[in-house]
């Protein structure tokens, strides 16, 4: 399992990396990695790979040791792209391991239950993510003006965790790499070799926290253990 918590975060507005911002009495970061501990087996075989940003380690240090207890916990350092992060992310996993979640920090939040069936999904399949279906009305428009109305029939919004097969997940990345291909996203990397993905439901609850009224709301969501 990859934990992806390299990047700044500056719309957050915080004067610390956010996966280093505390909800609770304890990091983003922590949050993130404690249930994706509970998602599976950190002392039978899984392995939590933590990509962080080296100048952001003393951040880290203070909690190396509760999330060493874990089990299986390692880092590593993040590269300038979110492709760079994950293949170093890679490197520091043993070549054994046969699927790989890749999850964003920021989503502190994760439904443990959705994860599990995420990681059956892919099993099965190859590659699967999280998503919520698009209730809201979806406008497109050039300059703040509507252009048109978008059918959101079929449209899902994309969530972490996602978890593909580490051999397509590897031919994945050297595709995208040999054609110039940067994805928003990790599944969007095997969509773009012509594989098929897998959406397993998500949840509203597994928010991205991003702006800084996203902390409140994540607060309450744990307060009222939605999550």
């Amino acid at each position: 399992m990859l934990l992806l918590a390299a990047g700044r975060g500056t719309r957050l507005g915080t004067s610390i990396a956010k996966a280093y911002v505390e909800l609770d009495d304890r990091p983003l970061l922590v949050h993130a990695a404690e249930r994706l501990a509970r998602c599976a087996d950190l002392r039978a075989g899984s392995q939590l790979v933590l990509v962080i940003n080296p100048d952001d380690e003393p951040l880290l240090e203070p909690w190396l040791r509760r999330l060493q207890e874990l089990g299986d916990v390692r880092t590593t350092h993040g590269g300038a792209t979110r492709q760079e992060s994950m293949t170093r992310g890679l490197r520091a996993a043993d070549p054994e391991v046969d699927l790989v979640l890749v999850h964003d920090a920021a989503r502190a939040l994760l439904p443990v239950e959705a994860t599990r069936a995420c990681l059956g999904a892919a099993a099965r399949t190859g590659a699967a993510l999280l998503a919520v279906p698009v209730t809201d009305t979806i406008k497109h428009a050039d300059d703040e003006v509507v252009t048109a109305t978008v059918d959101r029939d079929g449209l899902w919004l994309a969530q972490t965790p996602q978890v593909i097969r580490r051999d397509l997940l590897l031919e994945a990345l050297e595709r995208a790499a040999d054609d110039g291909f940067d994805g928003t996203d990790d599944v969007s990397l095997v969509e773009h070799c012509g594989h098929a993905v897998t959406i397993v439901p998500g949840a509203p609850t597994n928010l991205k926290i991003t702006r800084p009224d996203d902390l409140p709301l994540a607060a309450a969501i744990l307060q009222a253990d939605l999550a």
